[in-house]
Protein backbone atom coordinates (compact mmCIF):
# COMPACT_ATOMS: atom_id res chain seq x y z
CA UNK A 1 0.00 0.00 0.00
CA UNK A 2 1.42 3.37 -1.03
CA UNK A 3 2.02 6.11 1.52
CA UNK A 4 -0.70 8.33 0.06
CA UNK A 5 -3.24 5.54 0.42
CA UNK A 6 -2.15 4.87 4.00
CA UNK A 7 -2.39 8.56 4.90
CA UNK A 8 -5.87 8.74 3.36
CA UNK A 9 -6.92 5.68 5.35
CA UNK A 10 -5.56 7.27 8.53
CA UNK A 11 -7.35 10.56 7.87
CA UNK A 12 -10.65 8.83 7.09
CA UNK A 13 -10.26 6.42 10.01
CA UNK A 14 -9.65 9.21 12.52
CA UNK A 15 -12.64 11.11 11.13
CA UNK A 16 -14.91 8.08 11.38
CA UNK A 17 -13.79 7.35 14.94
CA UNK A 18 -14.48 10.98 15.89
CA UNK A 19 -17.87 10.85 14.12
CA UNK A 20 -18.89 7.64 15.88
CA UNK A 21 -17.82 9.12 19.21
CA UNK A 22 -19.85 12.27 18.50
CA UNK A 23 -22.95 10.25 17.59
CA UNK A 24 -22.58 8.19 20.75
CA UNK A 25 -22.25 11.33 22.87
CA UNK A 26 -25.36 12.88 21.25
CA UNK A 27 -27.27 9.66 21.75
CA UNK A 28 -26.33 9.53 25.43
CA UNK A 29 -27.19 13.21 26.08
CA UNK A 30 -30.50 13.01 24.24
CA UNK A 31 -31.46 9.83 26.05
CA UNK A 32 -30.68 11.47 29.39
CA UNK A 33 -32.85 14.45 28.43
CA UNK A 34 -35.81 12.41 27.14
CA UNK A 35 -36.00 9.98 30.04
CA UNK A 36 -37.46 12.40 32.68
CA UNK A 37 -39.41 14.39 30.10
CA UNK A 38 -41.40 11.36 28.84
CA UNK A 39 -41.82 9.53 32.14
CA UNK A 40 -45.55 8.56 32.67
CA UNK A 41 -46.76 10.54 29.63
CA UNK A 42 -49.23 9.18 26.99
CA UNK A 43 -49.51 10.82 23.59
CA UNK A 44 -51.13 10.04 20.28
CA UNK A 45 -49.00 7.99 17.87
CA UNK A 46 -50.34 9.89 14.89
CA UNK A 47 -49.22 13.26 16.17
CA UNK A 48 -45.77 14.53 15.21
CA UNK A 49 -42.95 14.38 17.70
CA UNK A 50 -42.40 18.14 17.43
CA UNK A 51 -45.63 18.71 19.40
CA UNK A 52 -44.43 16.61 22.32
CA UNK A 53 -44.14 19.59 24.68
CA UNK A 54 -47.70 20.60 23.91
CA UNK A 55 -48.93 17.05 24.38
CA UNK A 56 -47.49 16.96 27.86
CA UNK A 57 -50.23 19.41 28.97
CA UNK A 58 -53.04 18.37 26.58
CA UNK A 59 -55.95 16.18 27.60
CA UNK A 60 -56.51 13.56 24.84
CA UNK A 61 -59.96 12.11 24.02
CA UNK A 62 -60.73 8.69 25.43
CA UNK A 63 -60.91 7.01 21.98
CA UNK A 64 -57.38 8.17 20.98
CA UNK A 65 -54.74 5.40 20.66
CA UNK A 66 -51.92 6.28 22.99
CA UNK A 67 -48.35 5.17 23.47
CA UNK A 68 -46.05 5.34 26.44
CA UNK A 69 -43.20 7.75 27.05
CA UNK A 70 -40.74 4.86 26.66
CA UNK A 71 -42.01 4.33 23.09
CA UNK A 72 -41.49 8.00 22.30
CA UNK A 73 -37.99 7.82 23.64
CA UNK A 74 -37.27 4.72 21.56
CA UNK A 75 -38.64 6.28 18.36
CA UNK A 76 -36.69 9.51 18.79
CA UNK A 77 -33.44 7.76 19.57
CA UNK A 78 -33.91 5.30 16.69
CA UNK A 79 -34.49 8.14 14.25
CA UNK A 80 -31.42 9.89 15.63
CA UNK A 81 -29.29 6.77 15.05
CA UNK A 82 -30.23 6.04 11.45
CA UNK A 83 -30.19 9.68 10.38
CA UNK A 84 -26.80 10.15 12.04
CA UNK A 85 -25.58 6.94 10.36
CA UNK A 86 -26.53 8.24 6.93
CA UNK A 87 -24.87 11.56 7.66
CA UNK A 88 -21.76 9.74 8.88
CA UNK A 89 -21.52 7.67 5.69
CA UNK A 90 -21.84 10.75 3.48
CA UNK A 91 -19.33 12.66 5.59
CA UNK A 92 -17.01 9.61 5.55
CA UNK A 93 -16.99 9.53 1.73
CA UNK A 94 -16.25 13.25 1.71
CA UNK A 95 -13.49 12.70 4.28
CA UNK A 96 -11.86 10.01 2.12
CA UNK A 97 -11.84 12.33 -0.89
CA UNK A 98 -10.49 15.27 1.11
CA UNK A 99 -7.93 13.01 2.77
CA UNK A 100 -6.72 11.84 -0.65
CA UNK A 101 -6.38 15.44 -1.87
CA UNK A 102 -4.63 16.63 1.30
CA UNK A 103 -2.27 13.62 1.31
CA UNK A 104 -1.36 14.36 -2.31
CA UNK A 105 -0.50 17.95 -1.48
CA UNK A 106 1.52 16.91 1.56
CA UNK A 107 3.47 14.29 -0.42
CA UNK A 108 4.04 16.44 -3.52
CA UNK A 109 7.54 17.52 -2.38
CA UNK A 110 8.45 13.89 -1.77
CA UNK A 111 7.36 13.01 -5.31
CA UNK A 112 9.58 15.81 -6.60
CA UNK A 113 12.51 14.44 -4.62
CA UNK A 114 11.86 10.92 -5.95
CA UNK A 115 11.57 12.14 -9.55
CA UNK A 116 14.89 13.97 -9.25
CA UNK A 117 16.56 10.89 -7.76
CA UNK A 118 15.33 8.76 -10.68
CA UNK A 119 16.91 11.17 -13.17
CA UNK A 120 20.27 11.00 -11.46
CA UNK A 121 23.16 8.83 -12.54
CA UNK A 122 26.80 8.67 -11.58
CA UNK A 123 27.58 10.28 -14.93
CA UNK A 124 24.88 12.95 -14.61
CA UNK A 125 24.61 14.69 -11.27
CA UNK A 126 23.48 18.10 -12.51
CA UNK A 127 19.85 17.71 -11.38
CA UNK A 128 18.73 19.54 -8.23
CA UNK A 129 15.40 19.69 -6.40
CA UNK A 130 15.49 23.37 -5.34
CA UNK A 131 12.22 22.98 -3.46
CA UNK A 132 10.26 26.18 -2.90
CA UNK A 133 8.26 26.73 0.27
CA UNK A 134 8.45 27.47 3.98
CA UNK A 135 11.42 26.17 5.98
CA UNK A 136 9.71 23.00 7.19
CA UNK A 137 10.90 19.38 7.44
CA UNK A 138 10.37 18.66 3.72
CA UNK A 139 12.28 21.79 2.70
CA UNK A 140 15.10 20.74 5.01
CA UNK A 141 15.11 17.24 3.47
CA UNK A 142 15.24 18.63 -0.08
CA UNK A 143 18.07 21.05 0.80
CA UNK A 144 20.01 18.23 2.45
CA UNK A 145 19.54 16.10 -0.67
CA UNK A 146 20.78 18.96 -2.89
CA UNK A 147 23.83 19.42 -0.67
CA UNK A 148 24.62 15.71 -0.89
CA UNK A 149 24.38 15.88 -4.70
CA UNK A 150 26.79 18.83 -4.76
CA UNK A 151 29.33 16.83 -2.78
CA UNK A 152 28.86 13.73 -4.93
CA UNK A 153 29.22 15.70 -8.15
CA UNK A 154 32.41 17.30 -6.90
CA UNK A 155 33.79 13.91 -5.88
CA UNK A 156 32.97 12.27 -9.23
CA UNK A 157 34.43 15.17 -11.18
CA UNK A 158 37.65 15.03 -9.16
CA UNK A 159 37.93 11.30 -9.75
CA UNK A 160 37.39 11.62 -13.50
CA UNK A 161 39.88 14.47 -13.77
CA UNK A 162 42.44 12.42 -11.87
CA UNK A 163 42.03 9.45 -14.24
CA UNK A 164 42.30 11.68 -17.31
CA UNK A 165 45.31 13.61 -16.02
CA UNK A 166 47.09 10.48 -14.84
CA UNK A 167 46.49 8.80 -18.19
CA UNK A 168 47.90 11.78 -20.06
CA UNK A 169 50.96 11.91 -17.81
CA UNK A 170 51.65 8.20 -18.29
CA UNK A 171 51.56 8.34 -22.08
CA UNK A 172 54.77 10.40 -22.30
CA UNK A 173 57.09 7.99 -20.44
CA UNK A 174 55.57 5.05 -22.33
CA UNK A 175 56.35 6.75 -25.64
CA UNK A 176 59.92 7.40 -24.46
CA UNK A 177 60.31 3.76 -23.40
CA UNK A 178 59.05 2.51 -26.76
CA UNK A 179 61.53 4.74 -28.61
CA UNK A 180 64.45 3.57 -26.47
CA UNK A 181 63.53 -0.09 -27.00
CA UNK A 182 63.22 0.36 -30.75
CA UNK A 183 66.63 2.11 -30.87
CA UNK A 184 68.20 -0.71 -28.85
CA UNK A 185 66.76 -3.33 -31.19
CA UNK A 186 68.19 -1.61 -34.27
CA UNK A 187 71.72 -1.47 -32.81
CA UNK A 188 74.24 -3.49 -34.86
CA UNK A 189 75.62 -5.26 -31.81
CA UNK A 190 72.18 -6.37 -30.46
CA UNK A 191 72.20 -10.10 -29.67
CA UNK A 192 69.32 -12.50 -30.26
CA UNK A 193 68.56 -12.54 -26.54
CA UNK A 194 68.36 -8.76 -26.48
CA UNK A 195 66.08 -8.82 -29.51
CA UNK A 196 63.74 -11.35 -27.84
CA UNK A 197 63.71 -9.26 -24.67
CA UNK A 198 63.09 -6.11 -26.69
CA UNK A 199 60.18 -7.72 -28.54
CA UNK A 200 58.64 -8.74 -25.21
CA UNK A 201 59.12 -5.22 -23.82
CA UNK A 202 57.54 -3.69 -26.92
CA UNK A 203 54.54 -5.99 -26.52
CA UNK A 204 54.23 -5.00 -22.85
CA UNK A 205 54.59 -1.35 -23.78
CA UNK A 206 51.87 -1.66 -26.40
CA UNK A 207 49.51 -3.26 -23.89
CA UNK A 208 50.21 -0.42 -21.45
CA UNK A 209 49.47 2.18 -24.13
CA UNK A 210 46.20 0.44 -24.95
CA UNK A 211 45.33 0.45 -21.27
CA UNK A 212 46.04 4.18 -21.02
CA UNK A 213 43.97 4.86 -24.15
CA UNK A 214 41.13 2.81 -22.67
CA UNK A 215 41.26 4.76 -19.41
CA UNK A 216 41.18 8.04 -21.32
CA UNK A 217 38.21 6.89 -23.37
CA UNK A 218 36.42 5.63 -20.25
CA UNK A 219 36.99 8.96 -18.50
CA UNK A 220 35.72 10.82 -21.56
CA UNK A 221 32.53 8.78 -21.86
CA UNK A 222 31.91 9.00 -18.10
CA UNK A 223 31.86 12.79 -18.35
CA UNK A 224 28.95 12.58 -20.80
CA UNK A 225 28.60 14.10 -24.24
CA UNK A 226 29.63 17.69 -24.79
CA UNK A 227 28.08 17.74 -28.28
CA UNK A 228 25.82 15.46 -30.31
CA UNK A 229 25.31 14.80 -33.99
CA UNK A 230 23.29 12.37 -36.07
CA UNK A 231 25.15 9.11 -36.69
CA UNK A 232 24.07 6.15 -38.83
CA UNK A 233 24.88 3.23 -36.56
CA UNK A 234 24.62 0.67 -39.38
CA UNK A 235 27.40 2.48 -41.28
CA UNK A 236 29.56 2.51 -38.16
CA UNK A 237 29.06 -1.25 -37.85
CA UNK A 238 30.07 -1.83 -41.46
CA UNK A 239 33.24 0.23 -41.01
CA UNK A 240 34.23 -1.56 -37.80
CA UNK A 241 33.59 -4.99 -39.29
CA UNK A 242 35.91 -4.08 -42.15
CA UNK A 243 38.59 -2.83 -39.74
CA UNK A 244 38.38 -6.09 -37.74
CA UNK A 245 38.60 -8.29 -40.84
CA UNK A 246 42.37 -8.87 -40.54
CA UNK A 247 42.12 -9.76 -36.84
CA UNK A 248 39.22 -12.13 -37.56
CA UNK A 249 41.16 -13.81 -40.36
CA UNK A 250 44.16 -14.38 -38.08
CA UNK A 251 41.87 -15.99 -35.49
CA UNK A 252 39.96 -17.99 -38.17
CA UNK A 253 36.71 -16.28 -37.17
CA UNK A 254 33.99 -15.26 -39.62
CA UNK A 255 31.39 -12.47 -39.40
CA UNK A 256 27.65 -12.74 -40.02
CA UNK A 257 26.18 -9.25 -40.28
CA UNK A 258 22.52 -8.25 -40.60
CA UNK A 259 21.75 -4.56 -40.08
CA UNK A 260 19.14 -2.03 -41.09
CA UNK A 261 19.37 1.77 -41.31
CA UNK A 262 19.50 2.98 -37.71
CA UNK A 263 19.99 6.65 -36.88
CA UNK A 264 21.13 7.73 -33.41
CA UNK A 265 22.20 11.03 -31.92
CA UNK A 266 25.58 11.08 -30.22
CA UNK A 267 29.35 11.13 -30.57
CA UNK A 268 30.57 9.23 -33.66
CA UNK A 269 34.02 8.52 -32.12
CA UNK A 270 32.54 7.01 -28.97
CA UNK A 271 29.97 5.01 -30.94
CA UNK A 272 32.72 3.63 -33.18
CA UNK A 273 34.69 2.66 -30.07
CA UNK A 274 31.60 0.93 -28.62
CA UNK A 275 31.06 -1.16 -31.77
CA UNK A 276 34.79 -1.82 -32.21
CA UNK A 277 35.18 -3.06 -28.64
CA UNK A 278 32.24 -5.41 -29.04
CA UNK A 279 33.60 -6.86 -32.28
CA UNK A 280 37.19 -7.20 -31.09
CA UNK A 281 36.09 -8.88 -27.86
CA UNK A 282 33.88 -11.25 -29.83
CA UNK A 283 36.84 -12.17 -32.05
CA UNK A 284 39.53 -12.39 -29.36
CA UNK A 285 37.42 -14.53 -27.03
CA UNK A 286 36.31 -16.93 -29.75
CA UNK A 287 37.51 -20.28 -31.00
CA UNK A 288 39.12 -21.22 -34.34
CA UNK A 289 36.40 -21.68 -36.91
CA UNK A 290 33.93 -19.73 -34.75
CA UNK A 291 31.57 -16.98 -35.82
CA UNK A 292 30.60 -13.50 -34.71
CA UNK A 293 26.98 -12.62 -35.41
CA UNK A 294 26.02 -8.95 -35.57
CA UNK A 295 22.32 -8.01 -35.63
CA UNK A 296 20.90 -4.48 -35.66
CA UNK A 297 17.15 -4.08 -35.57
CA UNK A 298 15.59 -2.63 -32.44
CA UNK A 299 18.92 -3.02 -30.66
CA UNK A 300 22.48 -4.01 -31.42
CA UNK A 301 23.19 -7.66 -30.61
CA UNK A 302 26.68 -9.17 -30.94
CA UNK A 303 27.02 -12.93 -30.40
CA UNK A 304 30.16 -15.06 -30.51
CA UNK A 305 30.85 -18.79 -30.23
CA UNK A 306 33.65 -18.74 -27.71
CA UNK A 307 34.16 -20.78 -24.57
CA UNK A 308 31.34 -21.34 -22.09
CA UNK A 309 30.65 -18.34 -19.86
CA UNK A 310 29.16 -19.00 -16.39
CA UNK A 311 25.96 -17.00 -15.86
CA UNK A 312 27.14 -15.76 -12.45
CA UNK A 313 30.30 -14.30 -14.02
CA UNK A 314 28.50 -12.19 -16.64
CA UNK A 315 27.69 -9.09 -14.50
CA UNK A 316 31.35 -8.77 -13.49
CA UNK A 317 32.47 -8.58 -17.12
CA UNK A 318 31.23 -4.97 -17.28
CA UNK A 319 33.52 -3.98 -14.41
CA UNK A 320 36.96 -2.53 -15.29
CA UNK A 321 39.82 -5.05 -15.47
CA UNK A 322 37.52 -8.06 -15.11
CA UNK A 323 38.16 -11.01 -17.44
CA UNK A 324 37.28 -14.67 -17.48
CA UNK A 325 40.84 -15.55 -18.45
CA UNK A 326 43.97 -14.82 -16.50
CA UNK A 327 45.40 -11.39 -17.22
CA UNK A 328 48.81 -12.67 -18.20
CA UNK A 329 49.05 -13.24 -21.90
CA UNK A 330 45.67 -11.75 -22.83
CA UNK A 331 45.45 -9.26 -25.65
CA UNK A 332 42.78 -7.10 -24.06
CA UNK A 333 43.08 -4.46 -21.38
CA UNK A 334 40.04 -5.52 -19.40
CA UNK A 335 38.20 -2.29 -20.24
CA UNK A 336 36.33 -3.36 -23.38
CA UNK A 337 32.87 -4.01 -21.94
CA UNK A 338 33.32 -1.28 -19.32
CA UNK A 339 33.74 1.21 -22.16
CA UNK A 340 30.74 -0.30 -23.98
CA UNK A 341 28.50 0.23 -20.96
CA UNK A 342 29.87 3.72 -20.27
CA UNK A 343 29.37 4.87 -23.87
CA UNK A 344 25.86 3.39 -23.96
CA UNK A 345 24.93 5.25 -20.78
CA UNK A 346 26.36 8.47 -22.17
CA UNK A 347 23.90 8.05 -25.07
CA UNK A 348 20.94 7.36 -22.70
CA UNK A 349 21.15 3.68 -23.59
CA UNK A 350 22.04 0.46 -21.82
CA UNK A 351 24.20 -2.63 -22.26
CA UNK A 352 23.64 -6.11 -20.92
CA UNK A 353 24.94 -9.60 -21.62
CA UNK A 354 24.01 -13.24 -21.18
CA UNK A 355 25.70 -16.57 -21.91
CA UNK A 356 25.22 -17.95 -25.39
CA UNK A 357 23.82 -21.45 -25.55
CA UNK A 358 26.67 -23.79 -26.48
CA UNK A 359 29.38 -21.30 -25.53
CA UNK A 360 30.22 -17.68 -25.99
CA UNK A 361 28.47 -14.48 -25.02
CA UNK A 362 25.50 -12.45 -26.25
CA UNK A 363 25.85 -8.70 -25.69
CA UNK A 364 22.80 -6.49 -26.23
CA UNK A 365 23.16 -2.72 -26.55
CA UNK A 366 20.09 -0.52 -26.63
CA UNK A 367 20.57 2.96 -28.06
CA UNK A 368 17.63 5.36 -28.55
CA UNK A 369 16.77 5.69 -32.23
CA UNK A 370 15.80 9.10 -33.57
CA UNK A 371 12.59 9.63 -35.51
CA UNK A 372 14.46 10.68 -38.67
CA UNK A 373 14.45 8.13 -41.48
CA UNK A 374 16.99 7.68 -44.21
CA UNK A 375 15.81 9.24 -47.48
CA UNK A 376 14.95 6.78 -50.22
Amino acid sequence: MRLRTRLTAWYAGVFLIAGIALIGLNYFLLAEWLRPATSGVAVARALPVETMDALLVTQLPEDTMVVSGEQIESDVLGRLLWQSGIALVVAGILAVWLGWVVAGRVLAPLHEITTTAHRLEAERLDQRIELEGPPDELKELADTFDGMLDRLASSFDSQKRFVANASHELRTPLAVQRTLIEVALTAPDATDEIRRLGAHLLDTNERSEKLIDGLLLLARSDRGLAARELVWLDEVIDDEVESCAALAASKEVSFEVSVRPYLVEGDPVLLAQLVGNLLRNAVLYNKPGGTVTVRLDRELVVTNTGPTVPAEAVPGLFEPFRRLRDRTGTAGSGLGLSIVRSVAKAHQGSAKARPNGGGGLVVQVNLPETGVRQPS
